[in-house]
């Protein structure tokens, strides 16, 4: 599962903090998308993770945890932990102290860890201010901190994350140009088909998220048909 992670277009990302359906559950998992990632930053436990990941378990998806914090960290029943280091935060714990917390306190099984290297753009967002993220960035800088997340700190995965809304297409496209060995993720905002092709066009992976409680499960699946 380590290496076909590289190869995916469309990710569906799911709230532990939101629910869905059984019907609702079982549409996203049959929508076409690549994997899905279990991933909040607000009221995220272990209980709450543990019960979503009950839920999509059966369908045979590649499941990926991306934890808002140590707390919500588990290894049993899924595939990969994506864990995020927020490199635009004025705040160290979110780029390293989590982490070291999290290393200290639990066994890690390091071949389920994806490290990301996120970049945060939506100043409104919960992860923008739960990490103070210095959201008002652009294309140049974004290209300069894209550029250290890969070629000096070989971060697998670059994450362009405007997390509730739709970014500025420049600012993907100039990650895009800046990237080398690194997987250029990108989410926030794609409720359209349409969207969901532009940011394709420069990210490798697109992340669907908001879109799903919002707009419903039929936007989803035109999402992943717009990119696959």
């Amino acid at each position: 599962m380590q290496m076909k992670w590289k190869n995916w277009a469309h990710v569906t990302k799911l709230d532990p903090d939101r629910r869905l359906s059984p019907k609702e559950v079982v549409e996203v998992a049959t929508s076409g998308t690549d994997a899905l990632m279990l991933s909040g930053t607000l009221n995220v436990t272990k209980e709450n993770l543990g019960d979503l990941l009950k839920q999509v378990s059966a369908y045979g998806l590649p499941l990926v945890v991306e934890p808002a914090g140590p707390e919500a960290v588990i290894f049993d029943g899924v595939d990969l932990v994506f864990v995020p280091s927020v490199l635009n935060s004025t705040d160290v714990r979110w780029i390293v102290g989590k982490h070291r917390e999290w290393v200290q306190n639990q066994q890690v099984h390091w071949e389920k860890v994806v490290a990301e290297a996120y970049i945060v753009l939506n100043p409104d967002s919960s992860v923008g201010k739960v990490t103070r993220a210095i959201c008002n960035l652009g294309p140049e800088e974004v290209s300069a901190y894209t550029r250290v997340a890969d070629h000096y700190f070989h971060f697998p995965i670059v994450y362009i994350e405007y997390s509730g809304m739709y970014g500025d297409p420049a600012v993907v496209k100039a990650a895009s140009e800046a990237v080398g060995q690194s997987v250029l993720y990108y989410g926030g905002g794609i409720d359209t088909p349409e969207r969901a092709g532009e940011m394709a066009r420069y990210a490798d992976t697109i992340v669907v998220g908001n879109a799903v409680y919002e707009k419903g499960i039929e936007v989803l699946k035109a999402t992943v048909r717009a990119v696959q």
